[in-house]
């Protein structure tokens, strides 16, 4: 047995089991799932979607009599976070999807989190109401204004309990500091301070400012045609404040800190792995391009995910990475294929478990991959409505090649590619994981809890 993942047989190395049914976000494109972000303690869930909207989850407190339903995740709240806008200098429309979410730690009995699309940041407050003040001297009871010629007695407001009442409503605003489309946000250990990367530059914004952003990286050239790399995500020491790192689309990542100048135009490290002539393709720019960054909850590591790699860095080793995994590598074969259907710019994000020993990432045909880093073997399970029935066991899969086909293998040319997973997230102290597979949130259990 694994400690804190599952049960270890011949043919399964986790198991984990469907917390309740699918949860069905909508039918339509602006209902697909763009982010999935759980708070600091895992008991709300956070989802963005193409429509602009966040939906929270909150997760179901244990009662005596259903033990079993510890760990179900019920709707909490829902609000349009933002809308379609026009650009009319540029004429460009500006798309309300929510491109990230980024919990704040909870510091009184409200929440907050950061929501961005292409172009705003918004600080959102959730808080709870569950009473309401009566008895107004100079309003009636309907909320209109009296007369105070009529007002002859004094009466002194009084609170009312009411059914339970979710708010949302927002407490900042930050935008107008990106020409380009925001990829990244990321809170600084300081809570004080947050970053919003695009694709030439990252901002250093304060919380309590709004009209004013800081310039940390800009590797905008003066001639634009001699643009060669573009940044791909950023994040945030987990610990050090004045440290973090970004991506490119060249394959490298940049380690950088703000204590060494203003502008971090100079890095501290460079991470990059050297090409191997031998496997030199006309696709090989596109897929060592990083769509995604992520420092370990300890601080010591960084991982990042290609399109089909995910890689392992310890911070004190620049040349090359300590672990390398690979997602999907059958699919070395289809990338022409892959190119014309455009899933070959398909982004996808990985994720560290709480102790950083498992790394999750997803992949086509609603398969995500888990990496166990200490016994280096890996699982491929299946997101889908066939077997979303609660608490039914996640089966393994196992993608075939070529040759004869095994009867629980599936042919790597039956690959639904329609079917990706993009989005997952995983829970900060226990085995639940959260996928999202297009319009439909998977939510996951190890079976030991």
């Amino acid at each position: 047995m694994i400690p804190g993942i599952g049960v270890l047989t011949q043919d399964t190395l986790w198991c984990f089991s469907q917390v309740k049914g699918t949860i069905e976000i909508g039918a339509t494109e602006a209902d697909i799932i763009s982010t999935v972000e759980f708070n600091h303690t895992g008991e709300l869930l956070a989802t963005g979607d193409k429509g602009g909207r966040v939906v929270i989850f909150q997760r179901e407190q244990e009662s005596k009599n259903q033990v079993h339903r510890r760990g179900e995740y019920n709707v909490y709240s829902t609000f349009q976070s933002h809308e379609p806008e026009f650009d009319y200098l540029k004429s460009l429309e500006i798309e309300e999807k929510i491109n990230k979410i980024r919990w704040l730690p909870q510091q009184n009995a409200a929440y907050f989190l950061l929501s961005t699309n292409d172009k705003t940041v918004k600080l959102w407050k959730v808080s709870e109401r569950d009473k309401r003040p009566e008895g107004y001297n100079l309003k009636d009871e309907e909320g209109r204004l009296r007369d105070p010629a009529t007002i002859t007695t004094l009466r002194v407001p009084v609170l009312r309990p009411m059914d339970l009442m979710v708010e949302a409503t927002p407490r900042r605003v930050f935008a107008n500091a990106h020409t380009y489309h925001i990829n990244s946000i990321s809170v600084n250990s300081d809570y004080e301070t947050y970053m919003s990367a695009d694709d030439l530059r990252i901002n250093l914004w304060n919380f309590e400012i709004t009209n004013q952003s800081f310039n940390i990286v800009d590797i905008k050239p003066a001639n634009m045609e001699e643009l060669t790399e573009v940044i791909t995500a950023a994040e945030f020491h987990p610990h050090h404040c004045n440290s973090f790192v970004y991506s490119s689309s060249k394959g490298t990542i940049r380690l950088c800190d703000m204590r060494a100048s203003a502008l971090c135009d100079r890095h501290s490290k460079f991470f990059e792995e050297p090409e191997d002539p031998s496997n030199r393709s006309f696709f090989s720019e596109i897929i060592s391009s990083i769509s995604d960054v992520k420092f370990s909850h300890s601080g010591r590591y960084i991982m990042t995910r290609d399109y089909l790699t995910v890689k392992v860095w310890d911070l004190n080793m620049e040349n090359r990475p300590i672990e390398t995994y690979q997602v999907h590598d059958y699919l070395r074969s289809k990338l022409c294929s892959l190119y014309e259907n455009d899933c070959i710019f398909d982004k996808f994000e990985c994720v560290w478990n709480g102790s950083d020993s498992v790394i999750m990432t997803g992949s086509y045909n609603n398969f995500f991959r888990m990496f166990d880093r200490n016994t280096k073997r890996d699982v491929t399970l299946e997101a889908s409505r066939e077997n979303s029935k609660p608490r039914a066991i996640l089966k393994p899969r196992k993608v075939c090649v070529g040759g004869k086909r095994r009867k629980d293998e599936i042919s790597v040319d039956s690959l639904d590619f329609s079917k990706k997973i993009l989005h997952t997230a995983w829970h900060p102290s226990e085995n639940i994981i959260a996928v999202a597979a297009t319009n439909n949130l998977y939510i996951f259990q190890d079976k030991v809890n």
